[in-house]
This record gives structure tokens, sequence and C-alpha cells, in this order.
């Protein structure tokens, strides 16, 4: 019996010209499903290659049940990666029949992993940011920064958009990327102040090398959104006090592994799962509400689900079949 296993590498994965729509769209019926009760998820796992490596993998794994697929991607976080001419984050996503455990196909997910985070993002923000948000504050400039602007630009059309990263060769190509695809000025900040200080909706997506109290909880204003997800905390031990409402990704993760914006939090004993208000897809499929007031102040800690990697996977390959740029590899 012979085995064919399907595959998009970079080249294909760009070919696909994924829309907005698409791809919300198609994270969102991931986490649909999980509010349902219709995805199995494992908290990722990180593997270090050594103690002076500055990076590590991390390994998440799912199921989602409506799309009869089950998967594994593996993803490289490697901060120096830029002194090498690399992405920071480079990734494979594996989808497998979940019946047989059969392959079906391997995709570059490098792409996915950037645009499924900034779809939870922008999904994040459509149930819990407060009306009409008109100032958005973003830090950070890797690869998930990019769509975590664009499609919550794609849904909101920010009157302001401020960003800031560390490097200011970074920022400034990022802003001047931004610009040019959303037609609107993007403006640079030089420090963490003047990028979230007043912001509607303030995403935390930085690369600190380690913990570090950045982020100042009298900069988000009253019924605003924040949203962090660095791998190295920015927020003081206090920042929790001030919010109405945590959510989360998915409660599994809250609890598992020792990376994390909201990490310290919970060793503290600052955020527990008594704190916790719900997960993003209860939202998403109706279970729960959101927000419910306009002086709600709001926090979305989101790790990265498997099951978006999934349902994006699942839609690429869709497209690609339909567009003729499935290749395929002889597994057996």
């Amino acid at each position: 019996m012979e085995i064919d296993i399907e595959y998009l590498g970079g080249p294909e994965v760009h070919e696909l010209a994924l829309t907005n729509d698409e791809i919300i769209a198609a994270v969102e019926t991931a986490l649909d499903a999980s509010g349902r009760g219709q995805t199995v998820i494992e908290p990722r796992m990180h593997l270090k290659p050594d103690a002076g490596t500055k990076g590590h993998f991390n390994v998440l794994r799912g199921y989602v049940a409506p799309l009869d697929m089950a998967g594994v991607k593996i993803v490289g976080d490697f901060v120096d990666n830029y002194k090498s001419g690399l992405p920071s984050e480079m990734a494979l996503l594996n989808l497998f029949c979940p019946r047989t455990g059969m392959p079906k196909a391997v995709i570059d997910a490098a792409g996915i992993t950037d645009m499924r985070t900034g779809a939870l993002t922008a999904i994040g923000a459509k149930h819990l940011a407060p009306e009409n948000p008109k100032r958005l504050g973003h830090i950070g400039a890797r690869g998930t920064a990019y769509w975590n602007v664009r499609l919550l630009d794609h849904l909101f059309d920010f009157d302001e958009i401020r960003v800031h990263s560390r490097r200011p060769e970074s920022r400034n190509a990022f802003a001047e990327r931004l610009s040019q695809d959303l037609g609107k000025q993007v403006v640079t900040t030089e420090d963490w102040e003047s990028c979230l200080d007043g912001a509607d909706i303030a995403v935390e997506a930085s690369r600190l090398p380690e913990p570090e109290p950045m982020f100042k909880s009298e900069w988000v204003p009253r019924g605003g959104l924040v949203v962090p997800y660095g791998t190295m905390s920015a927020l003081p031990l206090d920042f929790t006090d001030h919010f109405d409402k945590f959510i989360m990704d998915d409660l599994g993760q809250m609890m598992a592994g020792p990376f994390g914006a909201l990490r310290p939090h919970i060793n503290a004993g600052k955020i527990t799962e008594s704190s916790f208000y719900a997960e993003i897809g209860e939202i998403v499929a109706g279970l729960k509400p959101g927000r419910e007031s306009a002086d709600e102040t709001i926090l979305f800690w989101h790790r990265g689900l498997a099951t978006s990697d999934i349902a994006l996977g699942a839609f690429m390959l869709e497209k690609a079949r339909t567009m003729g740029l499935v290749k395929k590899l002889r597994y057996a």
C-alpha cells in the first residue's frame, strides 16, 4: 500500500494569500469547537537544548472533532536568530487522521503561528474590547506582532496605532511595513509608557530576556483591554489587582510550563482558578458573555492553541488543493 503525505512549504503558504477574514474565520471555527467541548488540547511542552541557548522549542498538540483532524506543531523560539538573518520563530505543523494515526500533511507553520496568534488576539478583542476603540498600543515587533496589528485594525479601524520594540531598526521597519499595508500612519515610540498609556487596547508581545516589570497598571484606562503574551513576564505583581475579568485561551495552559506573561502572578497566588472567568472559546460559542459593561477592565492572556494551528492548517490545505499548490511526499 502506497501512502503519500500532502506538503505545503513556505512558498506555497505565501501563494495562498489568505485574507484577513479567512484567517479569523478558520480560528473562530476552532474556538467555537473548543467552547462546545469538541476539542482535545494538551498544555504545550518546552524543550530547551542547553542552558546557554537563548531559545527553546514549543510542542503543541491537539484534536478538533468538527474538522476530523489531530495535529502536532513544533516551533522554535530563538531570540538571537536575527543575528543570522533568520526569523525568531520557525515551525512545522503535522496533521494526522485521529482514528488511525496516519500522517496526513506537513505544513510550514511559521506563517500559521503568526497568523493564528494575531487572529486569537483579534477575536478576543472582538468580544472583550471597549465599544469602538480608537487607540491601539503594541509592544513587540516579532512575526506575530504584524498580524496582531493588522487583524485588530481590520476589525476596528483605529484612529491611532502606536508601536514600540527594543531595537529602533526593528520598530521602525515594523511601523513602515504596517503603514504601507494598512494605508494609515503607524507611530513608533521611544518607550513603553508613550506606547501604552491610555490605549483602549494594549498588546504586550515583548521579547524580554528575563522577567522585568515594564508595563504599569496606571497606564490602563478604565474599561480598557490588555492582551499580554510575552514569553517572559513584563507585568508587575500588582498588575492583576486592577482588572474585573481574567480570560484565558485554555485553563490547562494557565497552570502549565515555566514561561508566560502571568506565570509569576500564578506562582505568587495572585491568579487562581477561582479568579479565572472564562476560556475564550466559551465566549466565542456564546456560552458565557464577554464584555458586559463599558467600565469593565479586562485581561486576556493567550499562550497559543494547537487547535488554532490545526484549524488554520486544515483550511490552508483545502484552499491549496483548489489552487493546485499541494505537493506529495512519499511516506510508505
